[in-house]
C-alpha cells in the first residue's frame, strides 16, 4: 500500500485519536481555558494568600528565636573558653 490509498486509514487514525483526546480531560481544560473559567476562583486566592502571609509571619518569629538562640549558646561558648584570671595575676 503505497500513495493516496495509505491517506484514508492515516486520517482515520488521527481523527479518531485526536477525537479521544479532545473529549478526555485535556479537551476539557482547553474548553474551559478558551471560555475564560479558568483556575480557582477569587476567594479561594484570597484565602491562599492569606495562609501564605501567617505562614510568612511565623516563620519569621521562628528565625528570630532561632537567631536568638543561637546567640545565647554562642556567649555560652565563649564564656567557658575565656581563661579565667588566677589569685596571682
Amino acid at each position: 500500500m503505497q500513495g493516496p490509498e495509505v491517506l484514508v486509514p492515516i486520517t482515520a487514525f488521527l481523527c479518531l485519536g485526536a477525537t479521544f483526546i479532545l473529549r478526555g480531560p485535556l479537551g476539557k481544560a482547553w474548553a474551559d481555558r478558551i471560555a475564560g473559567r479558568t483556575g480557582p476562583d477569587d476567594a479561594e486566592v484570597q484565602s491562599l494568600r492569606a495562609d501564605v502571609e501567617d505562614l510568612r509571619a511565623r516563620l519569621g518569629e521562628t528565625e528570630e528565636r532561632l537567631d536568638f538562640a543561637e546567640r545565647l549558646l554562642s556567649n555560652q561558648r565563649d564564656a567557658e573558653q575565656l581563661p579565667r584570671s588566677g589569685k596571682g595575676s
